[in-house]
């Protein structure tokens, strides 16, 4: 075997091309040797990579040629990508420019007879997001598939969010807000309508004493992009209920339920507000006490009780909203004896009056919000008596808490349900119960 070492190789005369060796010879260059392409060469097979044709993106059948990558748009439905004749070396790569591929498929068509990964037929590609690389390598196996990725990394078009507990439903993601917290959104959704989310904000309920207790305010919007069964206090209708998001920061409060009132005279306190960005549900109105009152205003109404002086209920939706946020509380016993109480309001009901089914407390709002049905929003059941109404009132339907019926005092409102608490026995005197915690839950689309 003849050797030639030389430091460089030019052409004899200035022709810019030099040939090595003739058709059908072979060149060997052992591992470890670094060949530098300060140029233009041919001949040597191609480094594995593409030149991607980003001026020009494929929206129907075309002929793919050596050494180049395609985007396809696929959107406008399917089409064909026709190979050239294969030779030794020969790479083209197609990616998914629209992740439609799912949809509307791409097809490979080899040249004539020549195969794709050993078989002389069509190469289908169908999932979201694909990217192939193919690389001709004889005519055993022809076109070979040499890199393949799906479900390409994009950039995110949707909505982006942390905070509370997260939960999702089909397309949504559902933050829950129990206690204080922050719902941090990072990313907005490309889609103007979706960054309108679907929200319930709901107050701590008042605490009850001898009138049950109001319930916290009720609010809700149900975005139109985030499908559920809401309520029949949804304010998506009026404008100024409704909430877009920006990529910032958002601070949730969720409002405490009142105290209970002790026995004898003294009412309970009214529950704490609950506030996610512009939207502020009221706390519930107080339950009235033994010898005073009346009841307290507030997202839902407070009962009132006994004594012509103070029977009245307490307002419900105050500050007022659209829709209403609660109702009043019912009207107590005219005078004393027979010391009938009444019930709280609740959400969608008024507490009931003090001759009327001993003194319930109105009922909640039932929303999907969270994917399944749950009321919100229950008014707190007056405090029965020895003077013909032995019974406590029933809480409302949403956390709204009993009403005494003797020694014990009257039942809590249920935690993060924004419940008014139930009222306490008149005589013999008792406690009434405390209001329920609020509770914020917010809804969007993700993917």
């Amino acid at each position: 075997m003849s050797e030639v070492k030389v430091n460089k190789i030019s052409p004899r005369t200035n022709c810019g091309t030099t040939t090595l060796g003739d058709s059908g010879d072979s060149f060997v260059i052992p591992s470890g040797v670094t060949i530098t392409n300060n140029g233009t060469q041919t001949g040597f097979g191609r480094t594995g990579t593409v030149d991607w044709q980003t001026g020009s993106i494929k929206t129907s059948t075309f002929t793919a040629a050596n050494g180049e990558g395609y985007f396809c748009n696929t959107s406008g439905g399917a089409f064909t990508v026709n190979l050239p004749a294969g030779s030794a070396g020969a790479i083209f790569s197609v990616s998914d420019y629209t992740r439609t591929f799912q949809t509307n498929n791409l097809t490979i068509t080899p040249n004539g007879s020549e195969k794709i990964g050993g078989v002389a037929a069509d190469a289908l590609l169908s999932t979201e997001g694909q990217t192939a690389t193919f690389v001709y390598v004889d005519a055993t196996e022809g076109w070979i598939n040499t890199q393949e990725t799906s479900n390409s990394v994009a950039g995110n078009p949707n909505i982006v969010a942390t905070g509370g507990t997260i939960t999702t439903s089909g397309n949504c993601k559902i933050h829950t807000f129990t206690g204080p917290g922050t719902f941090a959104v990072s990313n907005i959704s490309t889609t103007a309508a979706n960054n309108t989310v679907s929200y319930l904000v709901v107050a701590g309920g008042g605490g009850g004493e001898g009138g049950g207790a109001g319930a916290g305010g009720f609010r809700e919007v149900k975005s139109p992009t985030t499908p559920y069964t809401a309520s029949p206090l949804d304010g998506y209708p009026n404008a100024p209920n409704r909430v877009t998001v920006t990529a910032t920061a958002y601070p949730i409060t969720v409002g405490a339920g009142g105290a209970k009132g002790p026995a004898g005279c003294n009412p309970g306190t009214i529950g704490a507000n609950s506030i996610f960005s512009t939207v502020t549900s009221a706390g519930g109105g107080l339950g009235a006490g033994q010898s005073n009152g009346p009841g307290g205003a507030g997202g839902s109404g407070g009962g009132g009780t006994y004594n012509p002086s103070h029977n009245a209920g307490g307002a419900g939706n105050t500050p007022s909203t659209t829709p209403a946020q609660g109702q009043p509380g019912g009207t107590g016993a005219p005078q004393s004896p027979p010391y009938h109480g009444a019930g709280g309001g609740g959400s969608t009901v008024a507490g009931s009056n003090y001759n009327s089914s001993n003194g319930k407390g109105g009922d909640g709002a039932t929303t999907n919000i969270t994917a399944s049905p749950v009321a919100y929003g229950g008014g707190g059941g007056a405090g029965g008596t020895s003077y013909g109404q032995p019974a406590g009132g029933a809480g409302g339907a949403g956390g709204g808490g009993a009403g005494s019926s003797g020694g014990p005092v009257g039942a809590n409102g249920t935690a993060n349900t924004g419940g008014g608490g139930g009222g306490g026995y008149a005589t013999p005197g008792s406690d009434g119960g405390a209001g329920g915690s609020g509770i914020v839950i917010i809804r969007y689309k993700f993917q």
